[in-house]
C-alpha cells in the first residue's frame, strides 16, 4: 500500500500520479496499477480496456472524446516523452473549457488520470514514444467526438519547438471548434 503519490490539479477530477520506483544496479521495479492504492486516492474505477500506441516525434493526437459512452482514462508513457492535455467538457463544471497539460515520460514515470467528459490529446516530443492507457468503457467508433487541437478559444500552450513539423491524422485536422461544441451543449 502507499506506492503512489497523487497531485490534484487546478481542474477538479484531474490527477497526476507518481509511482514509487525501486531501483538498484539491476534496473527498477514499480507497480503501474494497484486498485487499493488508486481507490485510496479517490480513483475507484473499473478499467475494462488497455490501449497502447506508438508515435514518432511531432505526432499530435487529439483532442478526442466519446460522446454517449465517455471514458475515464489513466494514461502513461513507457518509452519517450509526450505533452499530455485534458480539456474539461463537463457541462455543469465551473472549469468548463479549461485545459491542463502535463509532461509524461519514461523517465518521470508519471501517470495522468482523466475523468469522463474531458477531451484528451498529446504531442510527442521525443524521437519516438509509446503511450499506454486504461479506459473504463470500450471504444465505440460511431461515438467519437473531437475538438480542433489549435482551437483559439482553448488556446492550449502546446510546447512545439521551433522547426518541429507536426503530423496529424486527417480527422484531427478537421475537428470543429470548442465554441461550436459549447453551443451544442447550450453553453455557448
Amino acid at each position: 500500500m502507499g506506492q503512489i503519490t497523487v497531485e490534484t490539479c487546478e481542474i477538479e477530477g484531474l490527477k497526476v500520479i507518481t509511482p514509487k520506483v525501486f531501483g538498484d544496479a539491476r534496473g527498477y521495479f514499480m507497480e503501474t496499477y494497484n486498485y487499493n492504492d488508486y481507490k485510496a486516492a479517490g480513483i475507484d474505477q473499473e478499467f475494462v480496456q488497455d490501449n497502447q500506441s506508438a508515435s514518432k516525434k511531432g505526432v499530435l493526437r487529439g483532442l478526442h472524446f466519446q460522446k454517449e459512452f465517455p471514458q475515464d482514462k489513466l494514461v502513461r508513457v513507457i518509452k519517450g516523452e509526450v505533452y499530455d492535455v485534458a480539456v474539461d467538457l463537463r457541462p455543469g463544471s465551473e472549469t468548463f473549457g479549461k485545459w491542463y497539460g502535463v509532461l509524461l515520460s519514461e523517465e518521470n514515470k508519471k501517470q495522468f488520470f482523466i475523468p469522463k467528459n474531458f477531451a484528451h490529446g498529446f504531442l510527442v516530443l521525443s524521437d519516438y514514444a509509446e503511450f499506454c492507457y486504461k479506459c473504463t468503457d470500450f471504444y465505440h467508433p460511431g461515438d467519437e467526438g473531437g475538438i480542433l487541437w489549435k482551437d483559439e478559444t482553448l488556446n492550449i500552450a502546446w510546447p512545439i519547438p521551433e522547426g518541429m513539423e507536426l503530423t496529424l491524422s486527417e480527422k484531427d485536422e478537421k475537428w470543429g471548434s470548442f465554441e461550436a461544441y459549447a453551443k451544442e451543449l447550450g453553453r455557448g
